[in-house]
């Protein structure tokens, strides 16, 4: 499967590095990560690269059942997302924190499954788009995650 983890990568370069030291004795190991990994921390790179899984995901939902179930409507949606989720966090300064808290629902999925709730930091970065659609009767919701940090078995 896709294991995701630094630690084993840790791991194995630290086995290389003893392995090494056998023929050179002299050899003084500094540090084995210099953090540019990024691992559990919010970072422009990860927001632009990727890191893990990257994953788009988007619906269109219908008017009717945007006024029924949301109790709302697609335009009032439409302004909502571009006022707190684009404009509100850009002024924030956040760093791929465009939504409305995917980190909830990441940790959740994440502590259920037994992944490292560490992960939550990055695996979070999320970009949420939404658009008046059919002439503006319905709502189409996009929602990009590029560096969803998951190991599967």
């Amino acid at each position: 499967g896709d294991a995701m983890g630094m630690n084993m990568v840790s791991k194995g370069v630290q086995n290389v590095l003893d392995f090494l030291q056998t023929d050179f004795p002299d050899m003084d190991v500094i540090g084995i990560s210099g953090n540019y990994c990024s691992d559990k921390k919010p970072a422009a790179v990860n927001w632009i690269e990727g890191r893990g899984k990257s994953v788009v995901c988007e619906a269109t939902i219908k008017g009717d059942v945007v006024r029924k179930v949301l109790k709302t409507s697609v335009e009032s949606l439409v302004e909502l997302n571009m006022l707190k989720n684009l404009t509100g966090s850009a002024m924030a300064g956040a760093l791929g924190g465009f939504n409305a808290h995917a980190s909830n629902i990441v940790a959740a999925i994440y502590i259920a499954t037994g992944q490292d709730p560490a992960q939550n930091v990055e695996s979070s970065h999320c970009i949420t788009m939404m658009e008046a659609v059919n002439d503006g009767k319905d709502l189409h919701i996009s929602v990009t995650m590029p560096s969803i940090e998951v190991g599967t078995v």
